[in-house]
């Protein structure tokens, strides 16, 4: 027996090892050390690896390709206090690394640290939260951490003794509520109490963090309810009153604007006379960078109308004039946001005026600081915008002329508001003159061209105000401003296109202007929004009315109609019914085309000054013989291209600027004309007036021509001769001589609207058009029932000067083949 006890002890003996003593110089042979089955092997491995870690991101990243992330991550849970103390600060350091963290991000490590945060070990704790503050910044993990309950702990950790595990905590917390989600957790966990605490920290580092988190966490109003009843603003400005926390003024004053921003917090805190010692701490600061943020408090404040109306009755537009001539930029520039936001209120607007406030803004204008001459400009908006009074002291501050300049510049938010504090000053003629006289409608065509969307809006808006007078629309078409404005009919933003539509009504009220437009697309353009459900306005229906009053040539080609009311001037032409999708071709343009075997444009001009090489009475005398007489006029008569070439060549060096093509003048019209006037007017009938005329059209035409003989009438054989022997698709009305019912139509409303006469023009099919006058049945002087207006169409073909009652089986079949 004694023998078999000796053997089991000799083989205890030989089982045991000698401890060794382990050295490892490479860090791949220390990450292989995290695989030990024994504890003190870990305990050295993590402190090397904790120690490697520390000297720097490229030992962090270094490690993390050895793959010690991953034994790290499964030693922080090992049942050795020790072992998983060190594996967390291993861990914990690493995990600053951007790389590192985003490793650790593809394991689920979260819930296992935050498991730790229950031990009573404050190492533990420290290394812990240096994890997750590391890991909070990411979204994916805010979100795992508030899922794995770690908020509650965090916040508890806020009253740890240690100030390493306050600071980690507070960082992760700070991370979180960034999300609205854990705001509102943070508020319902009883944190404020804790973050309020935190001020009083010894650590800047910490108060920094604490005023930061609650500077996020106070944008909800429960938890500034709860910030008030825990005296939070009353910390915030023994905080502000202490010269020895300049460092926290700025992060103080930002949860201060939170706090007051909603009118119940406001008015409590108003009422213990936190606005008092607010007001006092803008005047008298020692920081200009603390004042400038004191300002902007306030307009952040008076983002509320009620608050507004509180601020006035502190007579803070007195504290804001005099900040606008201090010396730092930064709070000229707070200020002007600040007198931006006040001008909402009626109120404060006059009172900025009457204490000398808006020559000051004005002053700022000429400033080298783009941002400082950004919001003052939009204080200037503010302040004119429904305020006549303003607008002048504006004026006479000379701040009209700095703003027009304001327009060439680069900043787009300066441009947009100096735009529309021009708009709001246009409103005053004698303003809007001198706005004008200093080049306003030039400097307005960049900004036309702008991608900016409020750059777009004011600009249209002031353009609108600015185009009221005639001078101001021909310097915008000569600067080359209508093309710019056209195009923002493509705009599908709906203010921008709102107020497009509106400066183009406005530019439409002049001829020159709205031919111009229709040559850029306009009546295309708004032929497409007025059909689109989405994009479709009164406004824009309106500028498409304005385009097509002033343009009627347009007008009767679009839509086959003109009304009395539309006069016919010098340079109406009938090109025919549009053709849909199509642009219709200016004048100047058909006339530039090679003749082809289309029907004539037909043109009106009776004015002897835009005579462009005038046929004499014998070329128009020429024009009317039969056609045996061909040659002789070919060869007597100069192409109407050919005369534009000679009258270019002739006028170009004397008038550079002048327009180069002028229409040909109609001596047959001019004469037919004053023959009417001598005629016509002298009858003391309205309806012999008519009857009259329309037999003078029917003589001029060619005559009255049976219905049953229509189609023997050569009028189609005349007008081709016409535009041979013009070289031109481009006929004046006057040489016609065989016209059927479109050309007489035509002629009998021109001679109409030259003698003060109403009438309507109408077209019709194939070749069908017909005037409509308006009669009395009765005696017109009475007041009797007889006195009542009719409808009668003129017969200018069959039975000239008869006029048949419309809707009668006669009118119909007049109207009609």
């Amino acid at each position: 027996m004694g023998k078999k006890v000796r053997k089991e002890s000799e083989t205890s003996c030989k089982e045991t090892f000698e401890p060794l003593p382990v050295e490892g110089k490479n860090p791949a042979t220390v990450v292989l050390l995290l695989s030990s089955p024994e504890e003190d092997i870990l305990v050295k491995a993590c402190e090397a690896i904790h120690t490697f870690a520390e000297k720097g991101d490229e030992n962090k990243v270094s490690l993390l390709g050895l793959g010690a992330l991953e034994p790290l991550c499964q030693l922080i849970s090992h049942s050795n206090n020790l072992v998983r103390r060190t594996a967390l600060m291993a861990l914990g350091i690493m995990a600053t690394n951007s790389d590192v963290k985003s490793a650790l991000k593809k394991i689920d490590v979260i819930p296992s640290i935050i498991d730790k945060l229950s031990l009573e070990d404050v190492v533990a704790h420290e290394y812990a939260t240096l994890c997750l503050a590391s890991l909070s910044v990411d979204f994916v993990c805010k979100v795992q951490i508030f899922d794995s309950k770690g908020l509650p702990t965090l916040i508890q950790l806020l009253s740890s003794p240690d100030p390493d595990v306050k600071k980690n905590s507070l960082e992760t917390i700070f991370n979180m509520v960034q999300d609205f989600q854990s705001r509102q957790a943070v508020h319902e966990l009883g944190g404020i109490p804790q973050l309020l605490e935190l001020l009083k920290s010894d650590f800047p580092v910490i108060q920094h963090l604490a005023l930061k988190t609650l500077q996020n966490v106070t944008t909800d109003k429960d938890t500034r309810n709860t910030f008030r009843e825990e005296q939070g603003f009353e910390r915030l400005m023994d905080i502000l009153s202490n010269a020895d926390f300049s460092d926290l003024h700025i992060e103080a004053l930002q949860v201060v604007a939170n706090c007051l921003n909603d009118s119940e917090s406001f008015q409590l805190i108003h009422q213990d006379g936190g606005l008092t010692r607010l007001m006092e701490f803008i005047i008298t600061p020692d920081i200009t960078e603390i004042q400038s943020c004191a300002v902007k408090c306030i307009a952040r404040v008076a983002q509320s109308a009620e608050n507004r109306k509180l601020l006035h009755e502190q007579n803070v537009e007195k504290v804001l004039v005099e900040l606008l001539s201090v010396s730092d930029v930064s709070v000229k520039t707070a200020s002007c946001q600040a007198v931006s936001t006040m001008s909402f209120h009626l109120a404060c607007k006059d009172r900025f005026r009457d204490l000398g406030g808006i020559p000051a803004v004005v002053q700022l204008l000429n400033n080298e600081s783009l941002v400082l001459r950004e919001a003052a400009t939009h204080a200037l908006s503010n302040l004119t915008h429904g305020n006549e009074l303003n607008t002048f002291a504006v004026y006479e501050a000379g701040g009209h002329e700095i703003l027009v300049q304001q327009l060439c510049g680069n900043c787009a938010g300066t441009v947009a508001n100096s735009a529309a504090t021009l708009g709001n000053m246009a409103g005053q003629g004698v303003i809007r003159c001198s706005i004008l006289s200093h080049g306003a409608m030039q400097a307005l065509v960049e900004p036309l061209k702008s991608t900016n969307v409020q750059v777009l809006i004011n600009t249209t808006q002031c353009l609108a105000m600015l185009a009221c007078d005639t001078e101001a629309r021909a310097e915008l078409q000569t600067a080359g401003g209508l093309q710019p404005l056209v195009n923002l009919l493509c705009s599908y933003h709906k203010e921008v296109l709102h107020n497009a539509c509106l400066a183009i009504n406005v530019c439409a009220s002049d001829g020159p202007t709205a031919v111009e437009m229709c040559k850029f697309g306009a009546v295309e353009l708004l032929q497409e929004i007025n059909q689109s459900v989405k994009r479709r306005s009164s406004v824009s229906k309106l500028a498409m009315t304005s385009l097509l009053n002033s343009n009627l040539s347009v007008k009767y080609s679009l839509t086959g109609h003109l009304s009395s009311t539309d006069i016919i001037s010098d340079g109406f032409y009938d090109a025919g019914k549009a053709c849909g999708g199509q642009r219709i071709l200016s004048l100047e343009e058909l006339s530039e085309q090679p003749v082809n075997q289309q029907r004539p444009i037909i043109f009106f001009n009776t004015a002897a000054e835009e005579i462009v090489d005038a046929p004499d009475e014998s070329q128009s005398n020429e024009l009317e013989t039969d056609t045996s007489s061909k040659r002789d006029r070919r060869t007597s008569r100069t192409p109407l291209l050919d005369r534009k070439k000679k009258q270019k060549d002739e006028t170009q060096p004397e008038y550079p600027s002048e327009k180069l093509w002028k229409m040909m003048d109609d001596v047959s019209l001019q004469l037919l004309v004053k023959e009417v006037k001598e005629s016509i007017l002298p009858l003391s009938e309205e309806r012999e007036q008519y009857a009259a005329l329309a037999r003078l059209v029917s003589e001029a035409m060619g005559g009255a021509v049976e219905m049953e003989k229509l189609h023997e009438f050569p009028w189609v054989l005349h007008l081709s001769e016409l535009k041979f022997q013009l070289q031109s698709n481009v006929v004046p009305i006057g040489l016609i001589r065989r016209g059927i019912y479109r050309h007489r139509a035509l002629l009998f409303k021109c001679l109409v609207d030259r003698i003060g006469l109403s009438c309507t023009l109408v077209r019709g099919e194939y070749n069908r058009a017909w005037n409509e006058v308006l009669l009395f049945t009765g005696n017109p002087s009475s007041n009797g029932s007889s006195s009542l207006p009719c409808r009668y169409i003129v017969d200018l073909m069959h039975q000239p000067g008869s006029l048949l009652k419309a809707n009668t089986p006669a009118a119909v079949q007049y109207q009609t083949i």
